[in-house]
């Protein structure tokens, strides 16, 4: 039977959201599980990379270039942020495409900063201008820097790595700040309405061995439906064929895996996603994987469990 994989948000996104009838009624007859929560774990229930875990930076640059490119090496993302002073400390309030960078900025702001990464035996590019990387030379030791969704808003203090060997990486955003804040690059995004670029913000690395690309990757869908640059990285190496997000079609998607992890509108993901998705369980299995370790499985056969009530909402 084919299998139409939803990666969702998580369930509490949508906890106030009333479940049409129909959904309802398949979510109680439906298998209830939980799994690991977190976006790694999500991801890592879909594809299995070979050698493990799989490497964000190395896997978006084989988006951004391609797999020959990006497994000539080991790679760091160093994307644009926007840090801001406040009483306390810095904030980190954008990174990457939420400051608009443009391949202006690229141009102005990479030729200062690449011999302050050179001293240190790294190469910085920006094949696309929200994703900067660091080619990594061989034995670096890189701590496990914080993703950006768990950054943004708080105090940068509060996600800088410690230990010795972090002391490299926090004097190289220390020095990448002052030559950023002083350049007259910033001054011109300023006056056209931008965030200034006043900082990097390391992560995607993992672990120098977790920082290459992995060999192989292996997937059970043949279809992916995403605007991950992420994911599109990793069906690359899977030999997935993927497409927009916007290419899907609700109402026939079948043997698919299809990422909804960035609708924001909780009617439009109940209401036209997951409405369209539990109508095509009769022609295929349904899993409904939700970022905070929820999975429900539906199926055709479970249509006969009629003594189970329907399901009033998710649960949290």
């Amino acid at each position: 039977m084919p299998r139409l994989t939803l990666l969702l948000p998580p369930a509490a996104r949508l906890g106030r959201q009333a479940l049409p009838p129909g959904v309802a009624r398949a979510l109680g007859r439906g298998d209830l599980g939980r799994a690991e929560a977190g976006h790694a774990a999500q991801l890592a229930r879909h594809f299995d990379a070979s050698p493990g875990p799989l490497a964000e930076a190395a896997l978006t640059r084989a988006a951004d270039t391609d797999p020959a490119d990006a497994r000539d090496g080991a790679w760091l993302r160093a994307d644009p942020a926007h840090v801001r002073p406040d009483i306390n400390g810095a904030r980190l309030l954008g990174i990457g495409g939420q400051l608009q960078p443009r391949q202006a900025d690229v141009d102005a702001l990479l030729p200062a900063l690449q011999p302050l990464f050179a001293e240190h035996g790294l190469h910085l590019d920006a094949p696309h201008p929200a994703r900067w990387y660091l080619r990594l030379p061989p034995g670096i030791v890189v701590p496990a820097f914080a993703a950006p969704d768990d950054a943004l808003g708080d105090d940068l203090f509060e996600h800088i790595p410690g230990g010795a060997e972090a002391r490299r990486w926090r004097l190289l955003a220390s020095e990448a700040q002052v030559t950023l804040h002083n350049h007259p690059r910033n001054a011109a995004r300023i006056a056209a309405g931008l965030p200034a670029i006043n900082a990097l913000w390391f992560w995607g690395g993992g672990t120098d061995a977790a920082a290459v690309l992995p060999e192989a990757i292996a997937s059970a869908s043949p279809t992916l439906y995403s605007d991950d640059v992420l994911l599109h990285g990793i069906a690359r190496i899977a030999k997935v064929e993927a497409m927009a997000l916007s290419r899907c079609d609700p109402a026939t998607a079948t043997d698919a895996l299809v990422d909804l992890r960035g609708e924001r509108d909780p009617a439009r993901l109940v209401g036209t996603w997951l409405a369209s998705a539990v109508a095509r369980v009769p022609v295929c299995d349904l899993v409904l994987d939700f970022a905070d370790g929820l999975v429900i499985h539906l199926r055709l056969a479970q249509r006969w469990r009629v003594w189970r009530r329907p399901l009033a909402a998710l649960p949290a």
